[in-house]
């Protein structure tokens, strides 16, 4: 699959083919589920917790006496049934992590970035760089190259603390390092501009040794 390579002033500079193995993988849809879910599910923390009878602080001592009083027979407040008392059942701390072989996790990777690129939501720049933030400036480029189409990822391939705080207020798009591709990012964008520089650490990271594009100069 051969896809224009754009300046950040969106015009056409030369030409990539993009990997096959990547970028034309078969989309397995339950693959990608699982691998949404795992990371959704390590992202949470487990803190919630809950007292029981024996840890709720109320009086210990018997509520009321035994007989005379027509009332059934407690033995103390701290019982689930009374407001106040502990939770029967209640959360406690626990871990919901998951795991998933990396081969499977890569070929999620695949699948979702294969998606991207039929659906033609996939822009290769030549390079993202800029003085100082700006973020006027860094909204006209996202316009020149993604049109508005709605909320933009943009995979840097190393820290690029002038493009990074330019992006930083925009409330449709954002930045992440090439290096920390998941699944999460790829199915919440709607458009994803990827430097040249980018492209070559998508394809280490994914096992595929990098390229160079047909008419950019580097």
């Amino acid at each position: 699959m051969q896809i224009p390579v754009v300046n950040m002033q969106g015009e056409k500079v030369g030409e990539v083919e993009l990997r096959p193995e990547i970028f034309e993988a078969p989309v397995n849809v339950p693959l990608m589920h699982q691998a949404l879910v795992r990371q959704l599910a390590n992202a949470r923390l487990g803190t919630h917790s809950t007292k029981t009878r024996s840890e709720n602080n109320r009086s210990k001592s018997k509520w009321y006496r035994q007989k005379g009083t027509g009332r059934a027979r407690h033995g103390s407040r701290n019982a689930p049934i009374f407001v106040g008392g502990g939770i029967a059942h209640g959360p406690k701390p626990r871990s919901y992590a998951k795991k998933m072989p990396k081969q499977m996790r890569r070929a999620a990777l695949r699948a979702a970035l294969s998606v991207k690129a039929a659906e033609q939501q996939v822009v290769v720049v030549d390079e993202l760089k800029m003085d100082a933030p700006k973020t006027k400036e860094i909204v006209k480029t996202l316009n020149l190259l993604s049109a508005g189409q709605g909320k933009t990822l943009i995979l840097l391939p190393d820290r690029n603390t002038p493009v990074e705080l330019s992006v930083r207020n925009l409330p449709t798009a954002r930045t992440l390092r090439a290096h920390y591709l998941n699944i999460r990012d790829l199915l919440t964008a709607d458009v994803l501009i990827i430097p040249m520089a980018s492209l070559a650490v998508i394809d280490s990271v994914l096992g595929v040794p990098a390229r160079r594009a047909v008419g950019v100069e580097e």
